[in-house]
């Protein structure tokens, strides 16, 4: 099982949108995506949740997060050979984890925070709770925002994961978000 939450080589990089539900993470990562004509990795576990919605009515349970980890890298690994020079990334395993011990009494597999924690990104964005929460079937903490951006951020800081933190409206969003990434662009070319 341990071979199935590691990140294959890849010599693009990687961002991830990372935060609370309903704060842009999704729009972002498509309008990202087609800035760069790249690809982006959707987050698995919408849709996984949303089946198991769909034919049980029952949400997620700690039993599903390892099939949600394993189907997001999955995910990954094989967009990431399809990427150009960047891979945008709607979430990532430390998501994952973030929300396995925020649902779970602070619990999250130890197969899953290893990978969780030893998996490498070159940014994270961090989205803020200024948009406007929406409803469906699987999002619930619609009063624990707040709480949820906190527990996010403490992550990436207690991780040491390199972040900027995307505020304001989607224009304002993506302006931020591709300075960023053109600058690692940048930094990361060959010497010619």
């Amino acid at each position: 099982m341990e071979k199935n939450l590691g990140q294959t080589p890849s010599s693009c990089l990687k961002v991830v949108l990372f935060g609370p539900e309903s704060t842009g993470k999704t729009t972002l990562s498509k309008q990202l995506a087609r800035h760069y004509d790249s690809v982006w990795v959707p987050e698995f576990a919408r849709a996984y949740l949303q089946e198991k919605w769909n034919n049980t009515k029952t949400t997620c349970a700690p039993e599903d997060l390892m099939p949600i980890a394993e189907g997001q890298i999955n995910s990954e690994n094989h967009l990431a050979e399809k990427a150009n020079k960047v891979l945008i990334c709607d979430t990532d395993l430390l998501e994952t984890k973030v929300y396995s011990e925020a649902y779970y009494v602070g619990s999250c597999d130890p197969i899953l925070e290893k990978f969780a924690l030893k998996n490498t990104y070159d940014m994270y964005f961090l989205t803020y709770i200024d948009v406007p929460w929406e409803a469906d079937d699987l999002r619930d903490k619609p009063t624990e925002r707040k709480e949820m951006f906190d527990f996010f951020k403490k992550t990436l800081i207690e991780h040491n994961r390199p972040f900027t933190i995307l505020k304001g409206s989607s224009k304002e969003r993506l302006k931020l978000a591709t300075q960023i990434i053109d600058n690692l662009i940048l930094k990361n070319a060959p010497i010619q």
